[in-house]
């Protein structure tokens, strides 16, 4: 094995386990109140690679406007991003605990007061729209930094989506980058079951994007996809990463029930362990269902 594998194959690694400890944080914001568990299992690979690999951004360089910006069109997921800012110095770990206290700011949505979240979201389908307008910004500034935003697949029925895809691409915003988590559920259904998505990269294709499609949770594939950004000269990219609802949790992988639930304390242990191999959570907490 090549010294370039081995380190490569160290830095997968060590991903692996920041996203183990990704998780874990997103399993304990899980109770007393509760929290989009789901989604946020699904996408944790994902922002950990985008902040430990991608972005030019780092916790003393929130107000520099040089550096690369990132929005969480899908706010729902945010246990995933805090998580993430938490392990890597952005927030205090401790301040964790203080999901959905009125004394702090992590609620079930982003929030500007927090460190690292540039803008409010969980109403779909507008930060696209937001990361296009920095983009243009950026652009007419003469800077050379990025815009990413991640979008949720089933955040792609908005109409408003594809309109800021259309001019984004007219626009030819190559410093503007989507991420889109193809987890195929929305809420309690799946995508396909509701208004169908597929060719998903091919929608993106016709309104004038390079795109490329990977495994979201397998950080060698991750590494390749986000290679030589932008993908095409004059065009804004799109990665489309695969992911599992419910990611590291076997009792709630895939489960239309399981995307949002208000879980005890005893099944928070439960999934802990079940995370670390051990014994198959026993859930009974009912989901929020949506009719």
């Amino acid at each position: 094995m090549s010294g370039a594998e081995n380190v490569g194959q160290d830095g997968a690694k060590a991903r692996a386990a920041l996203a183990l400890r990704v998780r874990e944080h997103i399993i304990r914001m899980a109770t007393e109140g509760g929290c989009f568990i789901g989604a946020s299992l699904s996408c944790a690979d994902v922002i950990v690679h985008l902040y430990t690999e991608v972005l030019d951004i780092a916790p003393d360089r929130l107000d520099d406007d040089s550096r690369d910006y990132f929005f969480l069109s899908k706010g729902h997921d945010v246990p995933a991003l805090y998580g993430t800012l938490a392990e890597l110095g952005y927030i205090d770990k401790d301040r964790l605990k203080n999901h959905l206290s009125v004394d702090d700011h992590i609620y079930w949505h982003p929030n500007r007061k927090m460190p690292a979240v540039e803008f409010h979201s969980g109403s779909l389908g507008h930060l696209l729209s937001v990361s296009m307008g920095v983009a243009t910004d950026i652009k007419l500034r003469g800077g050379n930094n990025k815009v990413y935003v991640m979008l949720g697949d089933g955040e792609c029925n908005e109409g408003s989506v594809w309109e800021a895809a259309l001019v984004a691409g007219a626009h030819k915003l190559d410093n503007l980058v989507v991420v889109v988590d193809r987890n195929e559920f929305q809420a309690n259904i799946r995508t396909e079951e509701l208004i169908p998505l597929e060719p998903l990269q091919n929608k993106w294709q016709a309104m004038g994007w390079h795109t490329r499609r990977c495994d979201g949770h397998d950080f060698a594939a991750l590494d390749q996809a986000f290679t030589d950004l932008p993908f095409g000269e004059g065009a804004p990219s799109v990665v489309i990463c695969d992911t599992v609802r419910g990611k590291g949790l076997p009792s709630i992988e895939k489960r239309a029930d399981r995307w949002f639930v208000n879980f005890t304390a005893d099944e928070i242990a439960q999934l802990l362990e079940e995370l670390h191999g051990q014994a198959e959570a026993q859930l009974t907490s009912e989901a929020l269902h949506v009719r």
